[in-house]
């Protein structure tokens, strides 16, 4: 089970020649076992969390003084104005609830438990008297009566921040969130520290919530343009690269076309009438157009170089893309694999917020030094928290590998299956059995290592955050080094971990067979891996690159028609990232279906040679490119052609 082996066993291990599909067996059970103990301590924690009283802590909410609103409260000892009955006042109420603490992440301000959430703005105290007189809601501390509200001194300290914003209940959460963007603006100002001009932010805020319905149609646009991607990789395979070329460099040219079109149309326009708050936005929007188009410049430059390099680095891409689509064509749930990996994350994800907004309210009542109450975990307990966030990175990657592992499983029973009419009905709801019946042990251990990784650069990541600016340039240097170089290796275990899944789903081999298999091969293909993964990656992320291109310049489009009322900078950059992340979340599992293609097709033309008893498995497509591949060979030993010896470890026969 260990990755460490006796030499006897590797040079055993090297002769085993591949079955693919031939038998089924569990792998790495103890790894399940451990995952399954892991698991049920995350379940611990989230009882423990409910257990004390947390729950009703966090849906209820509570004041500064440790009454839960909405409850009779039992007395705390030596806490004032505690054991209260606020049956009725089911509303948690801050006194100045813009007042944000970043640091210690909560809200400075006293809570209190009230019977309403002001829903209109309040200017005076007057006001807020005649609020509490007439909904019997209460705004002010619980020593001081609403007749005294406009006649005690203490009202000032006693008494919310005036104006009183409108607020709104949080559904199910039964907390007053003001309404007005404003208070958002300043939340905002709190965590983007390098803007120095406040009415900038505020233009940039107002400037997405007008542009909202725009966001909303250009992220839809996006979605659908990786759909219909996908759609066009399935049929036109073969011409796929070039047409992407072709697109690319008409739609870089033509973006930055566009963007110094706008800049020099903006900067032409006449500006003697116009008031001078749109005349700071036309001048914000011209400075943006002008790094827009700089910027579109100089990525079309390299684009085209990066394509100049890679042109004649494409055949057997294209002959891996061709068989992709077709794995496409008859496995046509691959598609939707992100939505069930999304979601199978957002409900994760969404149980771990819960359970750490638990935990943030679980423990027993501790005075301030305010004399207010907060609940703290003490003793052994109090280090849940690094057992959760383990728990998060150690989990997430367990799903993202769990995908990893199906597509590996389905693709392999594609290839491996010679006549595709005997493929099963639905080869993922197969590959998923065999997941969870043989492999779940495998993809534990696998994703395992990566939290190793993972664990050490993200606390190196804190380290510099919390230095920054304190460090010597020597310490802040090795940090940096530091950081990458980690970044470096879970790049390559990320790639490592999926090539063994995908020997796992060959042989129904342990992770560490599987990984030092796969290993082997890659290595003895390491000219053409590396070709795969330059020309291949760089072909999908000209797909990703084609999609954002799309969506940026519709919304560009879109957006020019506010540009005399709102900065669109921040609705197009969030547009733009939004547009990345599922152009990415779709081609990667295109991505994924030609990697474990490519080591099938190593697999396959290491142990196979076309004789009789060694037919090849491969597609026709593959099939087409070895024999073109040996006749190319045998011209070198005529002609010199360099590229061809690229072909030999993977064309040798046995």
């Amino acid at each position: 089970m260990g990755c460490c082996s006796s030499a006897s066993s590797v040079a055993q291990s090297s002769k085993r020649e591949w079955k693919p599909l031939e038998d089924r067996s569990c792998t790495d059970i103890p790894w399940l076992l451990l995952f399954i103990l892991f698991c049920i301590g995350m379940g611990f924690i989230c009882g423990f969390s409910v257990a004390t009283g947390a729950a009703a802590r966090l849906v209820s909410g509570y004041d500064s003084y440790g009454n839960i609103c909405g409850q009779k409260n039992a007395k705390l000892e030596a806490i004032p104005n505690s054991g209260m009955d606020h049956t009725h006042r089911k509303y948690v109420f801050f006194l100045d609830p813009c007042n944000l603490d970043l640091i210690n992440r909560k809200i400075k301000s006293v809570a209190l438990c009230v019977t309403a959430c002001p829903r209109q703005e309040l200017k005076t105290l007057s006001d807020v008297q005649k609020f509490a007189e007439m909904n019997g809601s209460a705004l002010c501390s619980y020593n001081l009566k609403p007749s005294e509200y406009t006649t005690s001194s203490k009202a000032s300290v006693l008494c919310p921040k005036l104006p009183v914003p409108a607020s709104a209940p949080i559904p199910f959460f039964h907390r007053c969130a003001p309404v007005n963007i404003s208070c958002y603006a300043k939340f905002a100002e709190a965590l983007i520290t390098f803007v120095s001009d406040n009415s900038v932010l505020h233009r940039l805020i107002s400037g997405v919530m007008t542009s909202k319905e725009i966001i909303l149609g250009l992220c839809l646009l996006s979605l659908v343009l990786s759909m219909i991607l996908m759609v066009i990789i399935r049929y036109i395979s073969r011409v796929l690269v070039w047409i992407l070329t072709i697109l690319v460099i008409l739609g870089s040219l033509g973006g930055t076309g566009v963007l110094w079109w706008l800049y020099a149309k903006q900067r032409r326009s006449p500006k003697e009438t116009v008031i001078p708050e749109q005349l700071q936005i036309a001048e914000d929007n011209l400075r943006a157009l002008l790094i827009y188009a700089i910027s579109a410049t100089v990525f079309t430059v390299i684009l085209f170089l990066i394509m100049l390099v890679m042109r004649k680095r494409v055949a057997l891409t294209i002959a891996l893309f061709h068989v992709a689509g077709k794995v496409f064509i008859h496995l046509p749930l691959l598609v939707f694999q992100p939505f069930w990996t999304f979601f199978a994350l957002v409900l994760f994800w969404a149980y771990w917020i819960m359970t750490l907004l638990f935990l943030g309210t679980a423990g027993s009542a501790v005075q301030n030094e305010q004399g207010f109450v907060e609940f703290r975990v003490s003793g052994p307990l109090q280090y849940m928290w690094w057992y959760h966030v383990v728990g998060l990175i150690w989990i997430s990657e367990f799903i993202l590998a769990c995908q990893q592992m199906t597509v590996a499983g389905a693709v392999v029973t594609y290839y491996f299956t010679r006549d595709k009419r005997n493929l099963p009905f639905t080869p993922i709801l197969a590959s998923v059995n065999r997941l969870i019946r043989y492999h779940l042990g495998t993809v534990a251990k696998g994703s395992f290592i990566i939290t190793l990784v993972k664990i050490p650069r993200m606390i190196l990541m804190y380290m510099h955050s919390q230095l920054k600016g304190k460090e010597n340039a020597c310490a802040r240097c090795v940090l940096k080094s530091c950081i990458c170089c980690l970044w470096c290796l879970e790049k390559c275990l990320n790639y490592l971990n999926q090539n063994a899944y995908t020997a796992t789903a060959i042989n129904s081999t342990n992770f560490c067979t599987s990984a030092k298999d796969a290993f082997v091969i890659l290595v003895e293909n390491a000219l053409r891996v590396a070709a795969i993964n330059t020309v291949g990656d760089f072909m999908l992320f000209l797909g990703k690159v084609l999609i954002v291109c799309s969506t940026g310049l519709a919304g560009i489009m879109l957006l020019n028609y506010q540009q005399d009322y709102t900065v669109w900078v921040l609705p197009l950059i969030i547009v733009c990232l939004f547009a990345f992340l599922v152009a990415h979340c779709f081609l990667s599992i295109y991505e994924m279906v030609v990697d474990v293609l490519f080591l099938c097709f190593a697999i396959d033309t290491k142990y196979n040679d076309g004789s009789p008893g060694r037919e090849f498995y491969m597609d026709k497509v593959l099939m087409e490119f070895v024999e073109n591949s040996r006749k190319a060979m045998r011209e070198a030993g005529k002609g010199g052609v360099a590229d061809a010896r690229e072909l030999k470890p993977m064309l040798k026969r046995r």
